[in-house]
């Protein structure tokens, strides 16, 4: 027999008023009797209605968005169009829930979430979660959609681009105009979160390794700089930037080809090393990867996504996942291109 609002506040000690502030007004309970009160409801696996109307349909015509970054970042922002053109329609309101990337965070969101049960489904931006966190949203017996997550463990559905395909694309058509000397550069992966954007950088190493074991004599390195944990940003902060300026400017041989795991990083280290006379593309080559704002304004060859399509598909499969229909392509790989502009050139020779 499912749980009642009484039996969370028999075993809390608590009044049944104090349960349901708990769960919808809990600025007006105490930290303390709000944990009390969620451990016991997580205890005996009960959860409250937000609405008549959720009591009548089984439904919170409400979705949860996880992203490991802010709202405002270019991905996440295109994302949300995505989610949007396609829920809003069909009455549905997005509940963001930015930077999910601390222990902090998660631990807050996953633990939260299968008790309240306020949301019909729950899409994960660019990362991974773990079995712990699938089994909680599991117990809220929602869908889980990934978009552009390092893999598909635990999700119901996802759209993703193959970011280790992508960038061996980029780095491939450097060595095709005849670069020898390259580095990629990056952010270093967090241990406390598996992100699609590090899968970049094997696509690099694979393209070099490749080209290497076809006779190419190729000079390449990675240059990695520490990423704030709780911030996916910080890859372009001023700090970052300028370890990887002068990590570059120190080298014996500067390299004739440059690629950045993200167009956040080619932009700005574009116009930064023009101030010490390195001009693209007369000096050297540069790449991106996303295709993001201001890319085509400034010129950057670059890898192409587009994550507001993506976020589009993603909200479509859940659609069909909270209406209980099945999916002939649970899982899709979205395509990405090579977008040529003016900042590679071939070697002369």
């Amino acid at each position: 027999m499912q749980a009642t609002i009484q039996d969370v506040a028999a075993k809390a000690g608590v009044s049944i008023s104090t349960v349901s502030r708990a769960f919808t007004r809990p600025d007006m309970v105490s930290d303390r009797t709000r944990a009390k009160v969620m451990r016991v409801a997580d205890e005996l696996d009960f959860n409250i209605s937000r609405s008549a109307a959720t009591l009548k349909s089984g439904r919170t015509n409400r979705v949860a968005m996880l992203m490991n970054d802010g709202i405002t970042s270019w991905f996440n922002a295109a994302t949300l169009a995505g989610l949007e053109s396609v829920l809003h329609p069909a009455g549905y309101d997005i509940a963001l829930f930015p930077h999910i990337d601390t222990a902090q965070t998660r631990q807050r969101f996953f633990e939260t979430l299968p008790i309240r049960r306020n949301v019909d489904a729950v899409f994960v931006a660019s990362f991974a979660i773990d079995p712990h966190e699938v089994e909680q949203l599991k117990r809220a017996q929602v869908p889980i959609i990934g978009i552009n997550t390092p893999d598909i463990d635990g999700f119901d559905a996802s759209v993703s681009i193959d970011d280790e395909q992508g960038m061996l694309m980029a780095a491939q058509h450097l060595i095709k105009l005849g670069h020898r000397h390259l580095v990629y550069v990056c952010a270093d992966a967090v241990h406390t979160l598996s992100a699609s954007i590090d899968k970049r950088e094997q696509g690099f190493r694979r393209a070099c390794e490749t080209a290497q074991a076809n006779g190419i004599a190729l000079d390449w390195q990675v240059i990695s700089v520490p990423r704030d944990q709780s911030a996916l940003a910080s890859i372009s902060s001023p700090q970052a930037l300028s370890a990887i300026l002068s990590r570059l400017l120190e080298l014996d041989t500067f390299p004739d080809a440059i690629c950045c795991q993200a167009d956040m990083i080619a932009i700005p280290l574009m116009l930064r090393l023009e101030r010490y006379g390195k001009r693209t593309p007369r000096d050297y080559s540069i790449i991106g990867f996303d295709d993001s704002t201001y890319a085509d304004v400034l010129g950057l060859t670059t890898i192409r996504q587009d994550p507001q399509t993506m976020g589009a598909d993603a909200a479509r499969k859940a659609l069909r996942l909270i209406a209980g229909k099945p999916l002939d392509d649970a899982h899709e790989i979205a395509p990405v291109s090579l977008m040529p502009r003016n900042t590679d050139d071939v070697v002369d020779r």
